[in-house]
């Protein structure tokens, strides 16, 4: 095993979401820096936000079943034509001008995003897995994989558009990741006042589900979390806008919410 493969073992999957990709954003710089130090690193990305924008230029309306997105097959042209042209291209070409070697890709290709096709959404995977051994061959090579959320039915036919959380915790499970770091536009996960719950552990994390306090975006990330947790990685969820934050969790500092 080459160094490299070694160090993809104990790789950094960072989750990068659409409310997070602004003008001053330092992630990327953060996961430049975290691969020139010789870590293994893997970017996960949203834009839902983007979609939606798009879906209104075009005349594709957005629809929502009890919250969640549904995606037709007039959307899915729409949803893989923003997360897989242009929103990871920019990732990819933003990681590039600041040194790190990024290979730009999809759940699709390589199969490395599979998931059942959702009864209730249209053509939206759920329960996704991954097959790393595209994402394996990448960071053997040295190179820093950004990979969009759009997978691919068991069929091998039919492409989905996945949560983006649900999908970077089955890439870091597949990958025996060391480390999940899940990028937010708020401080980390918040109790009843407001206040940042630095140590999430289940009995805070059910009593906060109970009081409606953790809902929305943040219950996908923290299913996504508790999944990987279970395999051994530790998982922080941080504020993106806050500068130098992805280092400092791949660093371990206390920064944003770690779940124990």
């Amino acid at each position: 095993m080459t160094a490299r493969a070694a160090l993809a073992e104990a790789a950094v999957v960072v989750k990068i979401g659409g409310s997070t990709m602004g003008g001053d954003d330092t992630s990327l710089a953060d996961c430049a820096a975290l691969h020139a130090a010789g870590r293994s690193v893997a970017v996960v990305h949203g834009g839902g936000a983007a979609v939606t924008d798009w879906q209104e230029r075009l005349g594709v309306g957005a629809e929502w079943v009890d919250g969640l997105r549904a995606t037709t097959a007039e959307a899915l042209e729409v949803v893989t034509a923003v997360l897989c042209g242009s929103i990871n291209k920019n990732l990819v070409r933003g990681l590039r001008g600041l040194g790190a070697p990024a290979a730009g890709i999809s759940g699709v290709d390589g199969g490395t995003i599979r998931s059942a096709k959702s009864a209730r959404l249209g053509y939206v995977g759920e329960a996704p897995c991954c097959d790393p051994s595209l994402l394996r061959t990448l960071l053997a090579a040295g190179q820093l994989p950004v990979v969009a959320p759009v997978g691919i039915a068991d069929d091998d036919s039919t492409a989905l558009n996945v949560n983006a959380d649900s999908a970077a915790g089955a890439i870091a499970a597949a990958l025996c990741a060391g480390q999940l770091i899940v990028l937010t536009d708020v401080a980390g996960v918040l109790d009843d006042d407001g206040r940042l719950v630095e140590r999430l552990d289940r009995e805070t994390e059910r009593r906060l589900r109970e009081s409606d306090t953790i809902a929305g975006g943040m219950m996908p990330k923290l299913a996504a979390g508790r999944a990987v947790q279970r395999a051994g990685a530790t998982v922080r969820i941080v504020d993106g806008r806050e500068a130098g934050a992805v280092r400092a969790a791949a660093a371990g500092e206390a920064v944003g919410t770690v779940l124990v």
